[in-house]
């Protein structure tokens, strides 16, 4: 190979961008110079950039453009080697008329790998069939700080719980023929006051041990193929320039082999944000030797400017056979490779939203909503008379995140339809109830001028549905999203003022909220407010009507917050993953104690707790007979927890440890028995050797993370060194009480 050829392969080439900004700063940065894609990918090319999630595109009609130019970069570029082409997939496929999931959040909030696993293999699947080969999700990101817009993107504030969820994920979209790829390597959900891109400084110890797990987890346990940069600095070290996280910690620590890849224009950001390098061909040798081995989306630093440092002998021509290599295993890993790999035609038709999204699109949403607080209006009787109020009650875009195509792509193309069937939340009610309908207000602004229309409507009514929360876009499009961080965690708007006018109707108010973050919202949990609270983290295209039945009886609400709903901005950022100084004490005037804290959810159903027990030797082995005491079926969320008693460093005061999504029929019992390895009690030690250390332990089943269920056991650990082949994870068995285990 020329060194134009390896080059080549390193950079990704943005197609169809025109100006529109769904990247950071891409209006700025620029990617297309005028020449056509022949000239452009002459000595090949790497990666096509979203070739179906930068604008609507029919899919159909796409797949045949893509298999002729597949065709063409083998038949006409001196070596014959095809494009890899990625898309977004956070919230199912980035692509027109694509199926929209719930949020990551939603995913978190379902405490369900399961069924995170089986929307990832669908995706997937959806991909595969359009000519997609590499998918640029999970974000593995820990949440921190409720004031990141990106909140919306993650899973929890629980490492464990981010690390199996999103494992699930990788193992299901992997499963389907597509790489996954993990971001944003490293700490970058801990970017100062909650902004983005900001500086990150948390030390040795919080990267080792809250932010780096999960990505160890779907690594070692998920094998997945690609990695992604952080945008952030940790210590004003630059990720993208940094070979002690890119290739010492990634390849040298966790052993990966796969391909890391730029996040959108990281390296370029080198020169512009960071200001380390003073051009292009510096950021280009910089994030090279670190261990980024593809620019993407565009070639602005791997192309001339690297080639330039490369031929005046002031980057090593090894480190760019060191990524070529990297790119080219990936590609034949693939299948890309093969002989007549683009001999079939794409097919005729496509559908992205058939039945079967749809129907795992809806279960998910129901597992994942969270019932708040209920002072006995929920479920709704059949036949009330409800008003439906609120900017979120009659928006498709309400139940969908940041990185759907319609929040993150149609909003540059106002009037270009969704073209997905999504009931919103006032259509789905509407199905069962008799439903009068008012806006009374916008998600943002100061306008009140619908304020008496929903009163009235409120007055007539007997049960009035608030729905509330955000609106996700990107970059100050939006009150949440990519770049959408927040100084206030209230509402956005004028919307609490509204949910306060309706309430002193008299007329009991339902509040919903459609969010892509927690808000603060004591003022609505304390009593005297709404009498019930109902929180649901974009649902995707099947959360109207999720939501309706859950407030309609038809579903017993089973979700859990995987996050701690803040009491205030002032309090951020807080984790329930605390040390003791950190909790409320006497000592300081502020409280940080969370509104509702991580884990919790109510529901119809009632349970009750009986028979724990635990033993303790290179397991830790809990069981507790889990008794459904209602006359409705439901699902609890089963969580261990636990605390390190006396360590050499600070621990949490609560740890979750396991957790098991267990259905019951009413009145049925189970015991659960969760198997849980004593690594689970790993942290860095003094000298930053990852251990268990021996003492003793508490452990317990909570019903969230400030709740006991059960007395606390104490436990003795034995000291223990973690190497890199302690990988097992929870194992969770559930037994019919008097019946065989499932």
């Amino acid at each position: 190979m020329t060194l134009d050829e390896k080059v080549a392969q390193l950079v990704g080439y943005w197609l169809d961008q025109n100006g529109e900004v769904v990247a950071p700063l891409a209006d700025e940065m620029g990617s297309g110079d005028g020449r056509s894609l022949s000239d452009i990918t002459r000595h090949g090319i790497g990666h096509f950039t979203r070739v179906y999630g930068t604008r609507p595109v029919d899919p159909a009609a796409r797949a045949a453009w893509l298999v002729a130019e597949q065709r063409r970069l083998v038949r006409e570029t001196r070596l014959g080697i095809p494009a890899l082409v990625h898309e977004e997939c956070l919230t199912g496929l980035a692509a027109w008329k694509a199926a929209t999931f719930p949020t990551p959040l939603a995913w978190g909030a379902s405490f369900d790998p399961e069924i995170v696993e089986e929307m990832a293999i669908a995706i997937g699947d959806s991909m595969r069939e359009l000519g997609v080969h590499q998918g640029l999700a999970p974000v593995l990101d820990v949440i921190r700080d409720p004031r990141w817009g990106r909140v919306d993107e993650c899973i929890s504030e629980d490492p464990y719980l981010v690390g199996t969820v999103g494992t699930a994920y990788v193992r299901g979209l992997q499963s389907a023929g597509i790489d996954a790829t993990l971001k944003h390597f490293l700490g970058y959900s801990a970017s100062q006051s909650g902004r983005n891109h900001a500086p990150v400084h948390a030390g040795p110890r919080e990267i080792a041990d809250v932010f780096l797990p999960p990505f160890e987890m779907a690594l070692r346990d998920g094998g997945a193929r690609s990695v992604m940069n952080s945008y952030t600095e940790i210590d004003g070290v630059p990720v993208a320039s940094s070979p002690e996280l890119l290739t010492e910690l990634l390849r040298g620590e966790l052993g990966f082999e796969g391909v890391v890849v730029a996040d959108y224009f990281a390296v370029a950001f080198l020169e512009k944000t960071h200001q380390i390098a003073a051009d292009r061909g510096e950021a280009a040798a910089l994030a090279l030797e670190a261990g980024i081995d593809v620019e993407l989306p565009t070639g602005d630093a791997y192309l001339e400017p690297l080639v330039a440092k490369v031929r005046a002998g002031e980057v090593p021509e090894a480190f760019v056979d060191r990524a070529v290599l990297r790119v080219l295993a990936q590609k034949e890993e693939l299948g890309l490779l093969d002989p007549g790999a683009f001999d079939a035609d794409a097919p005729a038709t496509i559908d992205l939203d058939t039945p079967r999204h749809r129907d795992i699109a809806r279960r998910l949403a129901e597992e994942s909503v969270v019932l708040l607080s209920n002072d006995g209006v929920l479920p709704i009787a059949p036949a009330t008379r409800i008003a439906v109020i609120g900017p979120n009650a009659d928006r498709d875009e309400a139940l969908q995140g940041c990185y759907s195509f319609a929040n993150h792509v149609l909003a540059n193309h106002p009037g270009t339809p969704v073209e997905v069937d999504m009931p919103t939340v006032r259509e789905a009610l509407a199905e069962s109830f008799d439903v009068a309908y008012a806006r009374g207000c916008d998600v943002e602004g100061d306008d009140r001028s619908g304020f008496d229309e929903a009163v009235a409507a409120a007055a007539s009514a007997e049960v009035a549905v608030v729905v509330v929360g955000d609106q996700a876009g990107l970059f100050g499009r939006g009150t949440v999203g990519e770049g959408n961080d927040a100084e206030s965690l209230d509402l956005p708007g004028v919307q609490r003022e509204l949910v306060e006018a309706v309430a002193a109707t008299g007329t009991p108010v339902v509040m919903v909220l459609l969010t892509g973050r927690p808000y603060a919202l004591d003022w609505a949990l304390a009593g005297g407010g709404p009498a019930a609270v109902v929180q649901a983290f974009f649902p995707g295209e099947e959360g109207g009507t999720a939501l309706a039945r859950i407030l309609a009886g038809s579903v017993v609400p089973s979700g859990r917050l995987p996050v701690s709903l803040p009491r205030s901005a002032g309090s951020q950022p807080f984790s329930y993953l605390h040390a003791p100084l950190a909790g409320p004490s006497g000592v300081t005037s502020t409280d940080s104690t969370p509104v509702r804290p991580f884990g919790f959810g109510l529901s119809y159903a009632s349970f009750a707790y009986s028979d724990f027990s635990c033993e303790a030797g290179d397991s830790i082995v809990a069981r507790v007979t889990v008794t459904n005491t209602s006359g409705v079926a439901g699902a609890e969320i089963v969580q261990l927890y636990g605390h390190d008693v006396a360590a050499s460093v600070t621990r949490p005061v609560a740890q979750l440890l396991g957790y098991a999504r267990v259905p019951l029929a009413a009145g049925e019992s189970r015991t659960v028995t969760l198997d849980v390895p004593a690594s689970r009690f790993a942290f860095s030690d003094r000298r930053m050797r990852r251990v268990v250390e021996a003492g003793e332990a508490e452990v317990w089943i909570g019903t969230d993370a400030a709740t006991e269920a059960t007395d606390r056991a104490t436990i003795t650990l034995a000291d223990r060194v973690v190497t890199a082949n302690d990988r097992r994870v929870v194992g969770v068995s559930l037994t019919e009480v008097g019946a065989s285990a499932r």
